[in-house]
């Protein structure tokens, strides 16, 4: 297909691909699988004439590597992955079956329409339409991001490693957005928060032991109370802020175009002043340790010598020794912790030519845009790649309208995405990866 040629319909392709099921329960036995999707992605990337490989990790769950060859060989690959799994969705709560891929209103509604089928769609659209990308590009669609990536981007980092030989940096989920924000002088003011970090993830077990007896009776030994305890002085601790340079850099820049004066030394002064754009960085400026999960007992008249909970803690990049010593001083006596799972925080260069070409190409679509960095709360599969010494950066471009709640839109119900922003962001994509 010649540079230009007109492609498939990205809206289109994003239909399709919501209508394959792809249900990730986190349960291997309940889980629908993303054999479907990926037979799909390869068969389109085929009839553009790009060599796809189908990899399956496990039963059904399948994956999508290609790599299109660059104008100049000798620069760096650049990594372009989506997953296409999604979370589950309860029909019966839903405004339109969820996995209809029904347009209404000038949107495609359907789970994983923002999370992550959307990017998957423009990627698609944008190279089937005879890109000639300035570098090479490592195409892939995985599995299993939806829970732990084991059957999709820390298998392929792991198993197929040499895949990503060359790849210099890699663009994903979760940034290239519109955000629109009210400024000092009353314009409106078109943010496109780039994601250049992510806290990490450790989830904790915690174990409380002590002494099982009667429940009428003093114990001074109860496994329940020390939990109880231990979780209290967790929950209520007030994390120290700390600025890395991604919530610094989106700081400044944001409080500059809204503005607003930024001092450093008040983080949560400077963010009460940037109105509905803290949303983006105030989870990022601390770290956090949230209990979410408790167990203990049989009987109510029993007290247990063992008591468990489970703690969703998110951590900084550059914090992590200082937040476990402070967390085993909270824990206290007689409670100990192990990790459930445990990824390390990731942080990308925040000045740097991908980022200056992420900036270009929203800017060629939206003269008005306003390109800052900021950090993920969360995770994505960045944190299967960084260690393949891949500079990892949140860039699924998208137009939003003003008042759409995007960001309630992911794992949500009534999950859809506007159609302009979908033929928005595969242009930007397309400059993009044109030109990077």
């Amino acid at each position: 297909m010649a540079e230009g040629t007109t492609g498939p319909d990205v809206v289109e392709l994003c239909a399709a691909l919501l209508r394959f099921d792809t249900t990730n329960t986190g349960d291997p036995e309940t889980s629908a699988g993303e054999r479907d999707a990926a037979e799909y992605v390869a068969t389109v990337l085929s009839a553009a004439g790009i060599e796809a490989k189908l990899l399956e990790s496990a039963h059904r769950r399948a994956n999508v590597l290609a790599r299109i060859p660059g104008r100049d060989p000798s620069l760096p690959a650049l990594l372009v992955q989506g997953h296409l799994d999604v979370v589950p969705a309860d029909a019966a709560d839903w405004s339109v079956p969820p996995f209809a891929g029904e347009i209404r209103d000038g949107f495609l509604w359907g789970r994983g329409a923002v999370d992550m089928k959307d990017f998957c769609a423009m990627v698609l659209a944008a190279v089937a339409a005879g890109l000639r990308p300035r570098r090479d590009l490592v195409l892939a669609f995985v599995a299993d991001e939806e829970d732990r990536g084991i059957f999709g981007a820390h298998w392929l980092a792991t198993e197929h490693r040499a895949e990503f030989d060359g790849c210099a940096a890699a663009i994903s989920e979760s940034g290239g957005y519109t955000y629109h924000v009210p400024a000092a002088d009353g314009r409106t003011v078109r943010l496109y928060p780039v994601g250049t970090a992510e806290r990490g993830t450790a989830h904790l077990r915690l174990t409380a032991r002590g002494r099982a007896g009667h429940g009428s009776r003093r114990n001074d030994e109860n496994a329940v109370v020390r939990l109880v305890a231990a979780l209290n002085r967790i929950a209520t601790h007030r994390w120290p802020v700390h600025l890395t340079p991604t919530v610094e850099a989106f700081l400044v820049r944001t409080g500059k175009a809204l503005g607003v004066p930024i001092d450093l030394s008040d983080v949560d002064g400077s963010l009460a002043r940037l109105g509905p754009a803290a949303s983006l960085a105030e989870n990022t400026v601390r770290n956090s340790t949230t209990p979410t999960m408790l167990e203990a007992g049989y009987k109510v008249n029993v007290i247990p010598s063992v008591a468990r909970a489970q703690v969703d803690t998110r951590v900084l990049p550059g914090t992590e020794d200082a937040l476990f010593a402070e967390l085993d001083r909270l824990l206290g006596p007689g409670v100990d912790r192990e990790f459930v799972a445990h990824q390390h925080p990731v942080q990308a260069p925040v000045d740097s030519p991908w980022f200056t070409a992420m900036e270009q190409a929203l800017v060629a679509e939206d003269p008005q845009a306003v390109v800052v960095p900021y950090c993920l709360g969360g995770g994505t599969d960045a944190k299967a790649f960084t260690p393949l010494g891949i500079d990892c950066y949140g860039f699924a471009p998208l137009w939003l309208p003003e008042g759409f709640p995007y960001r309630a839109m992911a794992h949500g119900v009534d999950e859809r995405v506007p159609l302009d922003g979908l033929r928005f962001g595969t242009r930007v994509l397309r400059h993009f990866l044109t030109h990077c």
